[in-house]
């Protein structure tokens, strides 16, 4: 009797809430490393891919900064109590596609829901913060309020496959950005997952849009599109930080650059006002003073 011939799963982009084929119709395998077997089929997304993004990215940033920063909060919220309630499947994904052991993966696991909840209690909070009101000449009244910087690019490590996804995510988007993520290339399942639950929650279609495949062929594409804002790189020992930067100049793009020694477990790094504040710009209003 002959054996049965598995089907693994192909995983498509996520674009504007929905998943689609990518446009130049390649694949990649995942593998699991501890035994190289296969895990999945994965989508290998190409410029074309990401010019698609950036438009519903554009869309998504519209209409999720619309939002109040209390409702903005409390969908943050939602998607941290979805990833809570599948933290097995989370847990047991980072397994087979890292060399991690079991403990390591739940401690990620729960370290990434807990970092989104720190973030769904900022986001009506850090405009008090980072906000002011300016000393000015007598008759004026002068304020700065901060705002999200757009659309922002984050690419990803090729080190942990889960927190650093849910750490800049949460950042990003607490503010009212939207996003492109270039997801991490030799674990990219549990980012693919990570679109399931967001594609089920209440985040607008367009503000999570995540791309999986060749980093060193999307990252210039991303870095160099005069639509995004900005761009966050968690790099790698690889990293061109330099042409990265060039391509970001032609715009004046928001660049921020992530070392490859990051510790993503530390709380005091990665839980912070700051983090949020990267991808803001301060908008300062003049206003006469009634008598």
């Amino acid at each position: 009797m002959t054996s049965r011939l598995e089907i693994p799963k192909m995983y498509k982009l996520f674009i504007d809430g929905k998943f689609t084929r990518t446009e130049s119709e390649r694949y990649l395998d995942a593998l699991n490393p501890k035994n190289g077997k296969k895990i999945c089929n994965i989508s290998r997304a190409s410029r074309k891919d990401v010019r698609n993004s950036v438009v519903a990215a554009r869309k998504g940033f519209s209409l999720w900064s619309e939002k109040t920063a209390y409702e903005r909060g409390q969908i943050m919220y939602r998607f941290a109590e979805m990833l809570e309630g599948r933290k097995d499947q989370f847990t047991e994904e980072i397994f087979v596609s890292t060399k991690q052991n079991s403990a390591g993966c739940r401690k990620e696991v729960q370290k990434a829901v807990d970092r989104i909840v720190f973030y769904s209690g900022f986001c009506d909070k850090w405009i008090q913060l980072s906000g002011s009101v300016n000393p000015v000449q007598s008759g004026y009244f002068n304020f700065s309020i901060p705002e999200p910087t757009g659309i922002v690019g984050i690419i990803l490590p090729d080190t942990l496959s889960l927190l650093p996804l849910i750490s800049r995510l949460s950042a990003v988007t607490a503010s009212g950005n939207s996003c492109i993520i270039i997801a991490n290339e030799s674990a990219p399942l549990p980012a693919l997952s990570i679109a399931e639950v967001i594609a089920t929650s209440d985040f607008p279609a367009g503000v999570i849009n995540i791309l999986t495949g060749k980093k060193s062929e999307l990252t210039p594409h991303l870095a160099g599109h005069f639509d995004v804002n900005a761009v966050d790189v968690c790099a790698d020992k690889n990293t061109d930080r330099k042409s990265l930067q060039e391509l970001c100049s032609n715009n004046v793009k928001r660049f921020n650059f992530i070392k490859p020694d990051h510790d993503w477990f530390n709380d005091s790094d990665n839980e912070n006002l700051k983090e949020i504040e990267k991808f803001s710009e301060l908008k300062t209003v003049w206003h006469t003073m009634g008598m």
